[in-house]
């Protein structure tokens, strides 16, 4: 039985991204309890963490409550925030493969009630930024895989790995990589295989002065992502709010010209 909130609806709105590079107490303990409840035996999480961690297991702990339980817990309490990650994933990989829709969804969940930046996918853990940068680059991957155009989505996943690297985001590189989606896409609409986003844009047939918007952060990306200056830095926010815009355009201009033929 689903429980009392999600029968209701009730859940707490989504705190403010407050973490990224740590992994919190509340946290470590919410990666294993919910391995537990998707089938996971404190056994196994003993096993995937000290694989990852090159932990020995202390074989005079054979009962699964308490004493494998609290040991696991234990190992995981010490490790390297970022190795929690690690653990994470592979809990993920681990569960059987009905459950890891709700393993992830439950983890999810908690990463957004905690203000943690992070979200698992299939592809594993990445940047999670607010909610209109999630819901931006969630339709574009969905929108160019129905439409089938694999090179800009591979584009956008680039852009995505960029911006989640710990511990320095690549911030020129996620923008890059956003720019390049939206430059692939309006290729194929407009069958032009080697002009410039730039020469292409006064020709999408986008109403002003969505255009010049457009042409400007092609103009921002080429000064600051391609031809870069000593002293000028993107931040992470800068390159956050490129890659949004730029998973936006892509979807509105492949649901506007649909598959390719």
């Amino acid at each position: 039985m689903s429980s009392f909130s999600d029968r209701y609806n009730h859940q707490p709105a989504d705190a403010e991204i407050t973490v990224r590079e740590d992994a919190p107490r509340e946290m470590r303990y919410a990666v294993l309890h919910l391995a537990t409840d998707n089938g996971l035996s404190p056994s196994v999480l003993r096993d995937i963490a000290c694989g990852i961690l090159f932990v020995s297991p202390d074989r005079n702990n054979w009962s699964e409550y308490p004493n494998v339980w609290d040991e696991v817990q234990r190992i995981v309490d010490e490790a390297p925030w970022y190795r929690v990650y690690d653990i994470a994933e592979a809990i993920y990989q681990r569960v059987r493969f009905d459950k890891q829709r709700n393993y992830g969804d439950a983890l999810n969940r908690y990463f957004r009630q905690a203000g943690i930046g992070w979200q698992m996918t299939p592809e594993g853990i990445t940047h999670r930024g607010d909610e209109t940068y999630a819901a931006a680059v969630q339709n574009a991957a969905q929108t160019l895989s129905e439409t089938n155009r694999q090179n800009a989505a591979s584009e956008i996943r680039e852009a995505i790995r960029d911006i989640s690297r710990r511990p320095q985001p690549d911030t020129t590189g996620a923008i890059q990589h956003s720019v390049a989606a939206m430059e692939c896409v309006a290729r194929d609409v407009l069958g032009e295989r080697n002009a410039t986003l730039g020469a292409l844009v006064p020709r999408l047939g986008l109403p002003r002065p969505l255009d010049q918007a457009i042409e400007k952060l092609w103009g921002f990306s080429s000064d600051r992502a391609r031809h870069i200056r000593e002293g000028e830095v993107v931040t992470d926010d800068q390159a956050e709010l490129v890659v949004s815009v730029a998973c936006a355009v892509c979807a509105f201009l492949a649901k506007k010209a649909g598959r390719p033929s």
